[in-house]
């Protein structure tokens, strides 16, 4: 790692070679998980599959569907697999412009936010979504004589919605224990603005849930809140290995009361 900061013309050359081979790494990913594209969308298919009334399905409501369906899930799981390529780059960039960057902190970046994200999606699909899908397809069902007939392409909009959602709140304690390592915050910022990030949680839950209902805002408005609070305990932490760390005596240092020669 360099010592000294980059200039801002020799980050943006390193900007754009991270970008190239992030880009790169996906498009590689997506030709290859394309041809796949039909059985991953009927594992992700299968959650709804159980809900729906019987002789009940999925439809398309056009002849183009499929295929720009196929091709975003596609486009979804590039991503996933690309993930870690795309925060080496990430960090690679900090690393380049920012002299308190290291080595174990990066690795902490990386695999903590791509195990983060992988567990937040899943449990948020394999738990959440369910439950949120339930209580929407039985509240149209009980309006009347009324069957459920979802297009593929509006589920599957909504559950990368989902899983991208919880991917990135379970990430949350990971970014924020990193702000705090590069000095660029610290807990106590965290702590008072706690009470403007439950009104984000809130927001955020709205604004990415699909029905206006108090149970998917909460599904992810609640993990928002509790990950906040487990990312200021981190920093908090954090803080106090630094500080531990600073007032520790060198290795080579005498100790008080011994001669040295």
């Amino acid at each position: 790692m360099s010592e000294e900061r980059l200039s801002p013309i020799a980050c943006l050359e390193v900007l754009r070679k991270s970008l190239m081979i992030a880009g790169g790494t996906w498009l590689i990913a997506f030709f290859c998980l394309y041809g796949f594209s039909a059985r991953f969308f009927f594992w992700l298919a299968a959650p709804l599959q159980k809900l729906l009334p019987q002789g009940s399905s999925l439809v398309f409501l056009s002849a183009t569907e499929p295929f720009f369906t196929y091709l975003m899930l596609a486009a979804g799981a590039a991503l996933v697999v690309a993930l870690p390529v795309i925060l080496w780059q990430a960090w690679t960039l900090i690393v380049s412009c920012q002299k308190r960057a290291g080595k174990a902190l990066g690795l902490i970046f990386i695999m903590g936010s791509f195990a983060s994200f992988l567990a937040g999606s899943y449990l948020g699909f394999r738990y959440v979504f369910p439950v949120i899908f339930s209580v929407l397809i039985h509240f149209g069902l009980d309006a009347g004589d009324i069957d459920a007939m979802l297009s593929m392409g509006d589920y599957l909009s909504l559950a990368m919605k989902m899983m991208l959602a919880f991917g990135l709140v379970f990430e949350l304690p990971v970014l924020m224990i990193v702000l705090t390592r590069l000095g660029l915050t610290d807990s106590r910022w965290f702590a008072t603005k706690r009470k403007y990030m439950l009104i984000v949680a809130f927001v955020f839950g709205a604004v990415i849930t699909p029905g206006p209902d108090v149970l998917s805002q909460s599904s992810i408005a609640i993990p928002f809140v509790i990950l906040y609070e487990v990312g200021t305990l981190g920093a908090r932490l954090t803080e106090k290995k630094q500080r531990s760390g600073e007032d520790a005596p060198p290795v080579d240092a005498p100790q008080p009361g011994e001669q040295t020669l």
